[in-house]
């Protein structure tokens, strides 16, 4: 049963409604005010502040009709979990896979997600991460513009079906990540700053007011917060958080609010007797995200390196526009192996300053490495994955090194198969803003010198259904071969010890620029990358014990023993 309260307080009169009939609230103290009477399981309602127009709740747990109508109490008591004994996955285990709800199926649910289950499973996948789903306008979206942040979004399902998704992963042996945004909220169904002083304009973000979590009346911002995070993972099981561009959550706070969620996630924990992961994206190179509290860091589990992804990405393209223009240097793919940052300190010409501070004494599994996400694809004006770039062999060279890095590494929906469904950028916005996400979308790329009638309009169902996956491919012969070259580099990394250890100090890398090739070197696996476009001769010890070898770009990998 769900008994309505609410932080208001700027308030001088609070009521509940619900079936037409108004309750007034009683205050509490410190601006909060509740209900005296529960209700029950899926009834409807709304507050209304100094006799105003209904609101829905701010921490509603179920919004069917959307970020503008009624809330709905929901019991989280009321569904049986069967996951008892599940005690989650050790960070050094992880084996990421992200994915969009909307689009990684045909019919884009929580449910449907579960029929897929034995392919993640099949390709060696240990853990599932959700991109955003709390409630956000319309009914497909990224997610990233979320404005209920305690509900679940009415299109992928209600709440049981998140819940049984959950339970049937961990009864499959996969943990579940959910992503979550906490340094700003969307535009549309936003009405936080009805209820009180949720946000600031001391910051700014580049999508919206930032959140308040240092200046006046702080306190009960800072819990909406976590206590969001924490319901998640106590009342869905999630088995953990990524948050996004966490250099966009601004505290000054003496104990920083990155800080405080994860000693908050650790005491639940202890509670739960099950690990919780705490992973963040940070663009800053800052090693205060993942430095244990003790050495002055926010103690966070890892966070996103988009060094290596940049660093690789270049390299197999021979992109230079935009943050690539860092980037191209087969020599900085051997740095970000060996250090995770590329730019720990030094001059950066993208940003005409110097970035990024050094990673001594941390672990490769601090960090996520990976070639392909939501954002390096859908950030693009037509939203072409890797296989849209490079050839097929190009794309192996890649995936070898992420799957044999000392980091965490992370897969994007599709990319296992080579998928040839773009990943765009879509909406479903009311008609005004629509539009000008729509136009605004058209002119970021016009001026990198795209044609405006080639991008895809983010607003039209289309792009949106055009970025779902073609499981079909999966039949195709190349679609397939690349599946299994991923099934076997992922059967390789769990079975041989160094590949798992994150040791980025005892990783050994030598390179020659000119004739474009790589070697890795962890511990009894030697990877042999050739990045031109011909063979290549390297010098590959005759005494070496090699397990798999990579032995060329424009060639089928090889098996050697």
């Amino acid at each position: 049963m769900t008994t309505p309260e609410v932080w208001a307080p700027q308030a001088r009169r609070v009521e509940s409604l619900t079936d037409g009939t108004r309750k007034q609230l009683a205050p509490r103290g410190d601006g909060w005010w509740h209900a005296e009477e529960p209700l029950e399981h899926g009834e409807s309602y709304a507050f209304s502040l100094d006799a105003g127009r209904p609101l829905p709740d701010p921490r509603s747990r179920w919004q069917p009709d959307g970020v503008h109508g009624a809330s709905r109490a929901l019991d989280h008591a009321a569904f049986e979990w069967s996951d008892r004994s599940w005690r989650g996955i050790a960070r050094e285990d992880l084996i990421l896979y992200e994915l969009h709800v909307g689009t990684f199926t045909p019919f884009g649910t929580f449910a449907a997600i579960e029929d897929k289950l034995d392919h993640l499973l099949d390709l060696g996948i240990t853990a599932v991460e959700l991109m955003p789903i709390a409630e956000f306008p319309g009914s497909r979206g990224w997610g990233y513009d979320g404005v209920d942040l305690y509900a679940p979004h009415h299109s992928y399902g209600e709440p049981g079906d998140l819940k049984r998704f959950v339970d049937r992963c961990h009864a499959r042996g996969l943990a579940v990540i959910i992503d979550v945004v906490y340094n700003h909220l969307g535009p549309d169904g936003n009405y936080l700053a009805e209820f009180g002083p949720y946000f600031t304009d001391r910051y700014g973000t580049p999508w919206g007011s930032a959140v308040n979590l240092d200046g006046p009346d702080s306190e009960p911002v800072r819990d909406f917060f976590i206590e969001n995070a924490l319901m998640w993972m106590r009342d869905y099981h999630f088995d953990g958080i990524r948050l996004d561009a966490v250099h966009a959550i601004f505290d000054a706070s003496a104990v920083h609010f990155l800080e405080e969620l994860k000693a908050r996630a650790e005491e639940l924990e202890r509670i739960l007797d099950r690990r919780l992961l705490v992973i963040a994206e940070s663009d800053l190179n800052d090693p205060r995200v993942v430095l244990p509290r003790a050495r002055g860091g926010y103690g966070l589990d890892a966070q996103w390196s988009d060094d290596f992804h940049h660093a690789l990405h270049a390299v197999i393209t021979g992109e230079r526009t935009g943050y690539y223009a860092d980037f191209g240097a087969i020599g900085q793919i051997a740095k970000a192996l060996q250090h995770a940052f590329v730019y720990d300190g030094v001059y950066s010409a993208y940003r005409r300053r110097r970035h990024g501070r050094s990673t001594e004494g941390l672990t490769g599994h601090a960090f996520l490495g990976y070639i392909q996400n939501h954002d390096q694809v859908g950030n693009r004006a037509l939203g072409e994955r890797l296989t849209a770039l490079v050839s097929g062999d190009l794309g192996k060279v890649a995936a070898a090194l992420v799957l044999t890095s000392p980091f965490i590494p992370l897969i994007f929906q599709g990319e296992e198969w080579g998928a040839t469904s773009p990943f765009n950028y879509f909406t479903d916005h009311n008609r005004e803003l629509g539009a000008a996400v729509s136009r605004g979308r058209k002119r970021e790329f016009a001026a990198f010198g795209w044609p405006e009638e080639q991008i895809p309009d983010p607003q039209d169902e289309a792009t949106f259904v055009r970025s779902k996956l073609n499981w079909s491919e999966l039949e195709d012969p190349i679609h397939a071969d690349l599946f299994e070259w991923y099934r076997r580099l992922i059967t390789l990394r769990k079975s041989v010890p160094e590949l798992c250890d994150g040791r980025m100090d005892l990783v050994r890398t030598e390179i020659d620029e000119v004739a474009r090739w790589l070697l890795v070197r962890r511990g009894s696996i030697t990877l042999a990358c050739n990045f031109s476009e011909h063979d290549v001769v390297v010098p590959v010890r005759a005494d070496e014990r090699r397990t798999e070898v990579l032995t060329s770009a424009l060639k089928p990998p090889e098996s050697v023993t």
